[in-house]
């Protein structure tokens, strides 16, 4: 299998010549009732070789985590890292797959969190923002070396995992105040997933990869704040409470037009279903509330998913032009 990645090495290093890889290009995209940047790609697995590499990670990095606490509680998450690194050596740098470098990745970046935090114990205003530190600078090195698209969320998530938590901490009343405070935090991830995908309307390059992770990262610092702000966990729902979510939904959905982008509305989700749920048991309908509300959003959702390109031409061709020409395009 091979990607646009790597027919831009083979134009660079002369083995196609970029007419010959532009007509393939236009060849595939002929038959695509869709244009390819609406369907959103991103490689996961390229086969069940990608299942049984990780089976075999994940054994080897949990017996080495364990047989090295038992020598000393921060040699375990050393060992699973320097192993993780190790083996992305091979299975991220030269097989490039890209489960397996997933993985690989998660266990070197919580290898270095856990190796701090077993060794400072307690977590406390010094350990928990070295923990964060190392976790962050690990996540730059492994971008560095390997450049797994995931790598950029992950450094992402440690940084701002730390900074809230430093804050909550060490401050009463950030925590009185945590869902303005995360819902920032998840707008500056969100503004750095932008600015990834701003870099590559067209989504052929690594690019739109980071930018993906990034957005799944940002979609549930956005939308957790703004549905608890609404009390959507409340003993009672009410009307007003489900038609403010729906509405807030409703937005969701018009931003992820705009952007191209299903993270989103894929994070509200959760608490549409419960708000709606919540609402219909209160009105007597406790058997079926759930399965009506699931029956209403999810033929919403699939009309959604048949019309996606049809939607989000007319979203997108109601913006300014600036603003349309650093989006994914229509055609």
């Amino acid at each position: 299998m091979y990607n646009d990645e790597d027919l831009a090495a083979a134009v660079r290093d002369g083995v196609l010549s970029q007419e010959a890889v532009d007509a393939f290009q236009a060849y595939m995209v002929q038959g695509r009732p869709l244009p390819v940047v609406d369907e959103e790609h991103f490689r996961l697995v390229s086969g069940f070789n990608d299942i049984f590499v990780v089976i075999a990670c994940l054994l080897l990095l949990a017996a080495l985590g364990w047989l090295g606490s038992r020598v000393h509680d921060g040699a375990g998450p050393l060992l699973v890292a320097a192993t993780a690194w190790g083996l992305a050596e091979f299975f991220t740098r030269q097989r490039r797959l890209a489960l397996p470098s997933i993985v690989l990745l998660l266990a070197f970046v919580g290898g270095l969190v856990g190796m701090t935090v077993a060794v400072l114990r307690p977590l406390d205003s010094v350990s928990l923002p070295l923990a964060g530190l190392l976790g962050g600078l690990g996540a730059w090195l492994h971008w560095r070396r390997f450049r797994v698209p995931i790598t950029v969320a992950a450094g992402a998530a440690a940084v701002a995992g730390t900074l809230l938590a430093m804050l909550f901490l060490k401050s009463t009343l950030a925590r009185e105040w945590y869902a303005p405070i995360t819902f920032v935090a998840g707008t500056a991830v969100f503004a750095l997933a932008m600015a990834w995908d701003t870099a590559d309307p067209q989504r052929k390059t690594r690019r739109a990869d980071v930018a993906f992770w990034l957005h799944l990262l940002a979609a549930p610092l956005l939308v957790h704040p703004i549905f608890t702000s609404l009390q959507m966990f409340s003993r009672e729902a009410t009307l007003v409470q489900a038609a403010a979510a729906l509405l807030i939904y409703a937005l969701l959905g018009l931003l992820s037009l705009a952007i191209d982008r299903r993270a989103l509305m894929v994070s509200a989700l959760a608490y549409l279903l419960y708000a709606f749920t919540a609402l219909l048991k209160n009105l007597g309908m406790v058997s079926l509330s759930f399965a009506f509300t699931a029956l209403c959003i999810g033929a919403a959702l699939l009309l959604l998913s048949a019309f996606w390109h049809t939607c989000r031409s007319r979203v997108v061709s109601v913006l300014p032009a600036p603003w349309q020409e650093r989006l994914p395009p229509l055609h």
